[in-house]
């Protein structure tokens, strides 16, 4: 895990990077220096709306030329631009440094236009479509019998089969191929799908950033009332001392920060309380096409069927809180506090995990979980103190 800076300590970096009396040449080292400290290379981009891949941003002593990023295009060229035609999408670390880098270059801090909501798919070929033994494809979305689904580490294909009621993104399938062709230049395939399961590290996805937001005292948290016993349940929390906070990447494909009416996982929650439950789980696949890596999606979907099908609920929520700890490690003691929105749908996946294994009868991994919900948000918004007593007695859930 690398620690980032905070908003504030980046926006301090850059201003000191844009009023230091320093001639271009130490100001463009500066500038490719907080680059390499603070971006997790490589990362998805689009230049002139081509999706991309950048490796590294560097500097070769040209002032003329300034920034340049080294990039591959899909068909797996490589070649170089000048990084202040890097489209990232706004609101993350990357687009907040590039746009830094165009302000100090006289130009507009953001491009016009929209950067585009996702890379176009790569297609699946003939080679990667053997019909003579069992494939596995990682599941992206499902709608009706159809599931896009991702080769790994190649290309998408449709899977038309019986059982797609049965799947859920982010997890990988086996199937049993019959038959393959393609319609309008896209590959299509149809099978029996004999076996799903969850392995988040084979989904070849890129972690989620953390920004490091300070440290979180135990002593300046408000525990309750002065003359209130503390609850049995912070007591370690305090003990334990101060603590790194942290805020984690959120990612939602098509959203412009600066608009509000673009939020597609509002949208969903809109549709659902209009009983349109159908066009919602539509909305709510689609970001996950987009990026699996879309935790409120999983969350969200998690929520669709959690009244009547808790077995498939816990499933996705499980693919959120396993992609979401890629991010963590394995020995993360931090803090990821809900003041911190971007932190919310990770910690909303864990909710609905634990609510589900409290249902199931899993009570003492229900109990863990609520536990470690504790500790990465003492603040405790979604209250699983209330009921972190029960779980550990072993009563039965109730709504």
């Amino acid at each position: 895990m690398k620690n980032k800076k905070s908003n504030g300590e980046l926006d301090a970096l850059i201003d000191e990077i844009l009023v230091d009396a320093y001639g271009d040449d130490e100001q463009l080292w500066a500038f490719r220096q907080g680059l390499e400290d603070e971006l997790a290379l490589p990362q998805e981009a689009f230049v002139i709306g081509e999706a991309v891949t950048v490796f590294t941003i560097d500097y070769e002593g040209n002032e003329r030329r300034g920034l340049t990023a080294r990039c591959r295009r899909e068909d797996g060229t490589e070649y170089q631009v000048a990084a202040c035609d890097l489209f990232f999408p706004r609101g993350t670390m990357a687009a907040r440094s590039i746009a830094a880098y165009r302000r100090w270059l006289g130009i507009e801090p953001y491009a016009q236009g929209k950067v585009p909501a996702k890379r176009k798919p790569q297609k699946a070929t003939e080679d990667d479509l053997d019909l003579t033994r069992d494939i596995e494809l990682i599941a992206l979305a499902v709608k009706g019998n159809a599931i896009s689904c991702r080769i790994p580490g190649k290309g998408h294909v449709t899977l038309r089969s019986t059982r797609s009621w049965d799947v859920v993104p982010g997890e990988l399938i086996t199937v049993t191929p019959r038959k393959k062709w393609r319609y309008a230049g896209h590959p299509y395939l149809s099978g029996e799908i004999k076996a799903w399961h969850l392995d988040v590290a084979a989904l070849g996805l890129t972690p989620l950033t953390l920004e490091d937001e300070g440290m979180w005292l135990p002593h300046e948290h408000y525990w309750g009332e002065p003359d209130a016993p503390i609850e049995d349940w912070a007591k370690p929390i305090i003990e334990r001392g101060p603590r790194s906070a942290y805020e984690m990447e959120q990612v939602i494909p098509g959203e412009d920060p600066d608009d509000p009416a673009t939020d597609p996982i509002i949208e969903s929650v809109e549709l659902k309380e209009a009983g349109d439950y159908g066009e919602a789980n539509r909305t709510l696949m689609n970001l996950l096409i987009a990026d699996l890596r879309c935790l409120d999606a999983h969350a969200h979907l998690g929520n669709l069927v959690f009244d009547h099908e808790p077995e498939k609920a816990i499933r996705h929520y499980e693919v959120g809180v396993r992609i979401g700890e890629l991010s963590l490690g394995e020995n993360f003691e931090g803090l990821l506090p809900w003041g911190h929105i971007n932190n919310r749908p990770f910690l909303r996946c864990l909710n609905g995990y634990g609510l589900c294994l409290w249902r199931l009868g899993r009570f003492r991994e229900a109990g863990d979980v609520f536990t470690r919900m504790l500790w990465l948000n003492p603040t405790d918004n979604q209250g699983v103190r209330f009921f972190i007593h029960d779980v550990r007695n072993g009563e039965a859930w109730r709504k």
